[in-house]
């Protein structure tokens, strides 16, 4: 009997094939990565929650990503941009250490040169955080490192269990040897994969929760007293909401208050450790802890705030109650310097507005740092313990949320985050007016229906609303009562409908006489325009 040895054949291996191969590294490669996130996490409980990769390097996108990017993520997801965001984020991660994985399988080292330049990028994009320390770099350091050592093993078994599969013999006259090796190689590397991934979900998600609550600023909000305001807001008259299912409330309650920021991690700041630093372009810099905000004289006002992203019609708008100090009291100890006509608000997590000065100076306007909001402290996500509050101009050029200084500077030497980005530098909010019911698209029966919704022009009012129905004239609707010029409006058309399909439109005239632009602009670069249009049946 003669037996013959060959070659092996790398193309076409006996017992596991390439394409097995390739989807087991793949898995490698996926556990590494898990290894990364979840050992970062666990030194993070040590250094310091800022330290976390996943939000340091989500903070570089976001901040990284072109304009028409983020404008797309908040036109298609709304509040919902920063969950997107983590769900796209997760499935390109997914994708790349997948890839390293098989490259690092097939042609090695390039999986560690994948792992070990992504864990540059997150030691980068976490330590030019602004608020970041030395210290949270240890973090993505420390991921990196468990990451190379995981894959390097995987890899390993993974090589000797293929190894073990393709014999490369090939008898003439009788079957190959037996693959004596093969189950105890399968077993080593599913262990040590299995143990790996399911040990950085479990220490990594308990990690993840510790660092997001660290501060339980939940606990501190229930222990705070807040104080009785100097000077209280005008009781809502009872004109000022309408008997109109389907309308939205005049006041907004802080749980659908809409969210518009740049924070993919909710600051959790304990008041004990906040202050307020004023300075810049002033006589003398003022420093504000918690303690000496609190003792400030405190102003209740109603102040509708809205997003520039906002579409027409759309919902990225709010009216609350605001318990806070005002801001031109403020600036006026710390005696603004003459050429100043901007003040630059930084947040704790390196988001900056710039607000024009006149505005925050004008006595006319309730520019508030705010500490409260519909009779309790701030809600974390919406800025506790202190933000801004600026009645007439867009969020992002004065609603600075985690607010922690206040420099006055100019225009010309310092922009807002937006700014560059291609917004306009001013941002005064625009005269708008939207329908609330009924429904797009919504069929009714004939007869009185009640067409409503919303106007609004903060610091200008609105004194008329007209609704359209198809082509016909413009009617003037019931405008309901408000506290002042600074909070929009409920309003009301009695629409006799007849059946067929229709079309209603609305606009409003601002306390000006300046009636709603007709012209359809989009949100970039100052604000949306154009009249909320409606589809109804009538049956």
């Amino acid at each position: 009997m003669s037996v013959r040895l060959e070659s092996p054949s790398s193309s076409a291996p006996v017992g596991m094939s390439t394409r097995a191969s390739s989807r087991w590294a793949a898995l490698a490669g996926v556990v590494s990565m898990a290894a990364f996130l979840a050992s970062a996490e666990v030194v993070a409980l040590v250094t310091g929650a800022g330290g976390s990769p996943l939000f340091g390097v989500g903070s570089a996108v976001v901040d990284l990503a072109p304009r028409g990017a983020k404008d797309l993520m908040v036109s298609l997801f709304g509040t919902g941009d920063k969950i997107a965001l983590f769900v796209l984020m997760g499935v390109v991660v997914v994708l790349v250490t997948a890839a390293a994985g098989v490259g690092e399988l097939r042609r090695p080292p390039v999986g560690k040169i994948v792992f070990g330049l992504g864990g540059v990028l997150a030691l980068v994009a976490v330590l030019t955080r602004a608020d970041s320390r030395s210290v949270d770099g240890a973090p993505s350091a420390v991921g990196t490192v468990v990451a190379l050592l995981v894959l390097t093993s995987l890899t390993r078994k993974l090589s000797r269990w293929r190894a073990t599969t393709t014999t490369g013999w090939a008898a003439a006259t009788e079957p190959s040897p037996p693959l004596q090796g093969t189950p105890v190689e399968r077993r080593s590397f599913l262990l040590v994969a299995g143990l790996v991934g399911g040990l950085s979900v479990v220490l990594g998600t308990a990690a993840r929760a510790f660092n997001a609550t660290r501060a339980n600023v939940a606990e501190l909000r229930r222990g705070l007293t807040l104080p009785a305001p100097a000077e209280p807001a005008e009781a809502v008259p009872a004109g000022a909401s309408l008997d109109v299912d389907g309308i939205t409330p005049y006041v907004t309650a802080n749980d659908d208050f809409y969210r518009i920021d740049t924070a993919l991690q909710v600051p959790s700041i304990d008041p004990a450790d906040w202050s307020l630093r004023i300075h810049g372009l002033v006589d003398q810099e003022v420093l504000l802890t918690w303690d000496d905000l609190l003792a400030l004289p405190m102003v209740e006002h109603h102040a509708t705030l809205s997003c520039v992203s906002n579409e027409v019609g759309g919902t990225l708008i709010g009216t609350a109650l605001w318990l806070g100090h005002p801001i031109r009291t403020l600036l006026a100890r710390a005696g603004v310097q003459p050429g100043a006509d901007m003040v630059l608000s930084r947040s704790i997590d390196g988001f900056t507005a710039g607000t024009p000065l006149d505005v925050l100076v004008d006595e006319g306007t309730q520019a508030l740092v705010a500490v409260g909001m519909n009779g309790e402290p701030l809600p974390q996500e919406h800025g506790f313990p202190a933000r801004l509050v600026v009645p007439g101009l867009f969020g992002y050029v004065s609603a600075t949320k985690w607010v922690t200084e206040l420099e006055v500077t100019r225009f010309a030497d310092a922009e807002g985050y937006w700014t560059p980005r291609g917004w306009d530098a001013l941002g005064p909010v625009k005269l708008e007016s939207r329908i609330d019911v009924p429904l797009d698209g919504a069929t009714v029966d004939a007869g009185t229906v009640a067409v409503a919704g919303v106007a609004w022009e903060p610091h200008t009012g609105v004194s008329k609303v007209e609704v359209q129905v198809d082509d016909g004239g413009w009617a003037e609707a019931e405008l309901a009562e408000s506290v002042s010029a600074d909070t929009w409006v409920q309003w009301v058309y009695r629409w006799e409908a007849t059946s067929g399909r229709h079309s209603l439109r609305v606009r409003a005239t601002g306390a000006d006489g300046v009636v709603q632009s007709e012209r359809e602009l989009p949100p970039a670069p100052n604000g949306a325009e154009g009249w909320d249009q409606h589809g109804v049946d009538v049956r």
